[in-house]
């Protein structure tokens, strides 16, 4: 089982750096566009805040939003907002996400997240800390997949890995780190493709924040990697 405690740990250490960043802003800044295509830099930290409360439904047992609808409406009515109220609302949403794990409870049950997918409960503080660091990323102000913790580096190209494990539309591929770790994906079936480069490098293109041109094979093209 994940520890989901250091975990709760890793998140607060992680939203702290992120809402120091962003203090460091403006009101214009806020309305310029992220490294997300179509969104704001307001659009992102509304939905960094919207995902803190959602994930708290998760873990108290209620559905983690309403409906997709009201999901993106939600972002969209507090894209706009001013610095500080976003800073806020991050800032007590992210505390209340802290409190719901705080409630003691069975952490191997199973919860259920967006569109049926379903994982333990215990995972859900790492997918919160993964929301918080690679949306830093996004905000493009300054902090980079370089800038990441190492220990969350290396557990999200697993979680990564994992989510694209026996996926049809991706061959099998050996992701080969620097430092000589490999880590299998992909379909189950054929003979894989090795793939290799620096962990920012990899991480970010298995979650869509790189095009992978500074990685390598062992011959023949990068895969293409469906969307998450």
């Amino acid at each position: 089982m994940d520890d989901h405690v250091r975990d709760l740990a890793s998140v607060r250490e992680a939203t702290e750096r992120l809402l120091t960043a962003a203090a460091r802003l403006d009101n214009a800044s806020v309305a310029e566009p992220t490294r997300l295509p179509g969104w704001s830099r307001g659009h992102l930290l509304a939905h960094i805040a919207r995902n803190a409360d959602a994930l708290a439904n998760v873990l108290d047992g209620r559905p983690m939003y309403a409906s997709a609808e009201s999901r993106d409406a939600d972002i969209e009515r507090d894209a706009a907002r001013p610095l500080d109220t976003q800073v806020t609302d991050v800032r007590e949403s992210s505390a209340r996400f802290q409190e719901a794990g705080a409630v003691p409870a069975d952490w191997s049950r199973t919860v259920e997240l967006r569109n049926g997918v379903t994982d333990a409960a215990s995972r859900v503080p790492f997918r919160r800390w993964a929301e918080v660091e690679l949306h830093h990323v996004d905000l493009g102000i300054g902090y980079e997949l370089e800038d990441l913790p190492e220990e969350f580096t290396r557990r999200e190209i697993d979680f990564l890995a994992e989510r694209f494990r026996g996926h049809s539309a991706v061959p099998a591929i050996l992701l080969k780190e620097e430092d000589g770790r490999v880590t299998a994906s992909g379909r189950t079936e054929g003979a894989p493709i090795a793939v290799a480069g620096r962990r920012a490098d990899l991480l970010g293109w298995l979650a869509g924040r790189r095009d992978g041109t500074a990685l390598t094979t062992d011959g023949g093209p990068l895969p293409a990697l469906p969307p998450l």
